[in-house]
């Protein structure tokens, strides 16, 4: 399978990630940590003067209509720029569902403006993120994926992540769009894409300390036991992103065994992310724990999202399952079916 990007995907990837480097700095993550809502109106308006919002809405309702391949793309950058805005939920996971289901148009036009936020809840996570601020909700509940219009009066739990803002999950109620099924694999998908962009920063950071951050007479990132460690999970980071955009193809096409291929995506770069975040507080010396290196922010987004829509012991389990119970065969004869 060829999974060689194209000139337009490295453009808009490009463009994004160039976007997000002026505007979403470290600088900004800091202020919004001091802020009581952890969220910026100008920040969510940026990101729909670019059209984020609209990448997966298709072009009838306004948006780019691009695909889940594209979708991840994007994603790793939103990682990697440490983006709080819950832009990713609706954006890459809610829209392409909606989407999907049809007779959502109105609420598909208001995506692709930036009017509307999603939240997304499931059985597998046991909160809900951003629901102070969505309109709607798609919510799974025995098996269906639901649409209904945000109720108010969640509790605000804790997070790790001190700009993830979670709720308690609401009872909701609201008209059928597709199947809960669908929901976790498309989130876990973008989780899995945003994982590889966080490590792809934490992976930059360390780098730029071992080349500064003199020892010796010389920069630590010549001595073996540093950048032996940055090469390992350099390659950890590497072996994750075909498997994603195999996990994407296989979703956008409806492939029967896409939920194991996602599973293997969400496994691979949460794997990657961990090594990565030790990798790198390692590399920062006993300050890579300290609130005033700004690792912290793209280290603890990480372990959040590495528990989110399915853990390890959960996508292991999937996998597990296929491959045990012989929903996918194994071996030289099956590998590129």
């Amino acid at each position: 399978m060829d999974f060689t990007i194209t000139e337009d995907q490295a453009t808009l990837t490009q463009g994004v990630r160039d976007y997000l480097a002026g505007v979403h700095t470290p600088e900004l993550l800091r202020a919004l940590d001091a802020s009581d809502s952890r969220r910026s109106d100008a920040v969510w308006q940026g990101l729909a003067d670019m059209g984020l919002p609209g990448l997966l809405v298709p072009e009838a309702q306004g948006g780019l209509g691009l695909s889940l391949l594209d979708a991840v793309l994007i994603a790793a950058e939103l990682g990697r720029a440490g983006v709080a805005e819950p832009i990713a939920d609706t954006a890459l996971v809610a829209a392409p569902l909606l989407a999907k289901a049809g007779g959502q148009e109105a609420v598909l036009e208001a995506i692709a403006s930036g009017e509307v936020k999603v939240a997304l809840q499931h059985p597998v996570n046991p909160w809900v993120a951003d629901l102070d601020g969505a309109s709607h909700i798609l919510s799974a509940k025995d098996g269906a994926l639901l649409l209904a219009e945000r109720s108010s009066g969640a509790e605000l739990l804790d997070s790790v992540d001190p700009l993830r803002r979670l709720y308690a999950p609401v009872a909701a109620k609201g008209v059928t769009v597709g199947s809960a099924d669908a929901l976790l694999d498309h989130a876990a998908l973008i989780a899995a894409a945003q994982l590889v962009g966080l490590a792809d920063a934490m992976l930059e950071q360390a780098t730029d300390y071992a080349k500064n951050r003199s020892q010796f007479g010389q920069p630590i990132g010549s001595f073996q036991a540093v950048k032996h460690h940055l090469a390992t999970a350099a390659v950890k980071i590497a072996f994750a992103r075909p498997v994603i955009e195999r996990a994407a193809v296989a979703l956008q096409d409806g492939a029967a065994s896409a939920p194991v291929h996602v599973s293997h995506a969400k496994l691979a770069a949460a794997d990657a992310a961990w090594a990565m975040s030790e990798t790198a507080i390692q590399t920062h010396g006993a300050m890579g724990y300290t609130y005033e290196v700004d690792l912290h922010f793209w280290m603890k987004r990480a372990w959040a999202l590495s528990g989110a829509w399915g853990d390890r012991a959960f996508h292991l389990a999937r996998i597990d399952a296929a491959v045990i119970g012989g929903a996918l065969p194994i071996g030289p004869g099956h590998s590129f079916v």
